[in-house]
């Protein structure tokens, strides 16, 4: 089961390697927040969370492999944005990841809360659509 979590992990945890130093161009460059917000990693993890919702209704354990999904995906995933972090720590750069003040705390935030905050609201909405497909295809 954790070889199955870890395949469907891989392309959403490469993804979100590219997505925050995007985000970061996107915001150096001045682009508007209301282009910009959509790449947040938050997203990335509901939408990976509702295509497995769709994906896994003939799994053995489709929540428990569902969750370990997430939260193999979330912590890499958070990763980069402590790497920014640190980035605009160091040169200054004015973006909005410069929120806290230590290295701990951004660890701690990204990497713990970070994850907590992408793996609940990705399983409930991923039991959602799991749920309402398995209904359906019971009824069917």
């Amino acid at each position: 089961m954790f070889k199955r979590a870890l395949r469907l992990a891989a392309l959403p945890v490469l993804i979100s390697l590219v997505i925050t130093p995007v985000r970061v161009f996107l915001e150096l460059a001045g682009v508007p927040t209301v282009f910009v917000f959509p790449l947040g990693l938050l997203w990335l993890a509901l939408g990976f969370a509702v295509f497995l919702g769709t994906r896994l209704g003939e799994e053995e354990h489709p929540y428990l492999l569902l969750l370990l999904s997430l939260v193999i995906f979330s912590p890499p995933s958070r990763f980069p944005v402590f790497v920014m972090w640190w980035v605009d720590t160091t040169w200054g750069l004015g973006t909005h990841y410069n929120i806290f003040d230590s290295r701990g705390q951004a660890l701690f935030s990204q990497l713990f809360w970070g994850s907590v905050i992408q793996v609940i609201p990705g399983f409930l909405l991923g039991s959602v659509v799991l749920g309402i497909k398995r209904t359906r295809a019971t009824a069917a």
